[in-house]
């Protein structure tokens, strides 16, 4: 049976140390800021919304949380930005998605200064992530990597293999599993005999959006088993995209949920602690 990478325990960890680290900086008259804007009732969108503020808070993080009605403008939600890319308070700023069909969601992560891009997606971002020389890195996919430092996951040489190609997590995945040194295959909804190229994978990042997806039979023996997945299904119950049948044959495996979800909160917490620490000049 797979060993579970125990992503809560390993996120409490993570927010406790930039606990201590922030209460240093506050001594150094440094006080991190994070503002996050979300548009619209999108269910998903507020329980996210509601964690991230409750974490920040915890740990000593002032958290601006900024709710626009759907109605908003793209014009507005862009002076907003532009407002927060002007204070020098505030050192992390991001804007939930999904957003309204009315709002241009590449225009709005464009208009997010870099260097407070505290989620990654700005095109700069991902250029420098994709040159090894990263600012801000997606916080999901930086999670993931936490997680096999800390269970000592060796990706040096080893086929990874990155279901989903999205710009949130399977790109930036691939671009950091690259970076480590792994041989990576990126597979979406148009590849062919996917089941094939999983079971080549020693490392196997599932991004896919689909309860259930990936079966026991799609895996290696003692694969390393990521699953990035949260759907809800009808029966209410929370199911990963990989069933859990997988756990019979895989080496390791993320738990849905206390897997992904809070290591990706906790990169979160610790990227706006860097943007804090660069922005006032401190290595």
């Amino acid at each position: 049976m797979a060993k579970l990478i125990d992503g809560k325990k390993l996120a409490q960890i993570t927010t406790d140390n930039l606990k201590s680290e922030i209460e240093d900086l506050k001594k150094k008259n440094v006080f991190p800021a994070l503002a996050v804007i979300v548009v619209g009732e999108n269910p998903a969108s507020k329980i996210y919304v509601k964690n991230k503020h409750r974490i920040a808070e915890s740990i000593g993080i002032k958290s601006i949380v900024k709710k626009l009605p759907d109605t908003t403008s793209e014009k507005e939600l862009l002076n907003l930005i532009n407002e927060y890319n002007d204070n020098s308070d505030i050192n992390g700023i991001l804007v939930q998605l999904p957003l309204p069909n009315q709002i241009n969601e590449k225009k709005i992560t464009e208009a997010i200064k870099p260097e407070k891009d505290v989620d990654g997606f700005h095109p700069i971002n991902i250029g420098r992530l994709a040159m090894n020389d990263p600012l801000a890195i997606p916080c999901t996919p930086l999670g993931i990597m936490r997680m096999f430092n800390a269970y000592n996951i060796d990706l040096d040489g080893k086929n990874a293999v990155v279901v989903g190609r999205s710009n949130i997590v399977g790109k930036p995945m691939a671009a950091l599993l690259l970076n480590a040194n792994a041989t990576v295959t990126i597979t979406h909804s148009h590849t062919k005999n996917l089941a094939e190229i999983t079971k080549q994978a020693d490392i196997l990042v599932v991004a896919i959006g689909q309860a259930n997806f990936i079966k026991k039979a799609d895996v290696k023996q003692s694969a390393v088993v990521i699953d990035v997945g949260m759907n809800r299904l009808d029966s209410g119950k929370l199911a990963g995209d990989v069933d859990k049948e997988v756990a019979e044959v895989a080496g390791y495996l993320t738990p849905v949920p206390k897997g992904v979800g809070p290591m990706t909160i906790a990169m979160l917490m610790e990227q706006t602690i860097e943007l804090t620490k660069r922005s006032v000049g401190i290595e």
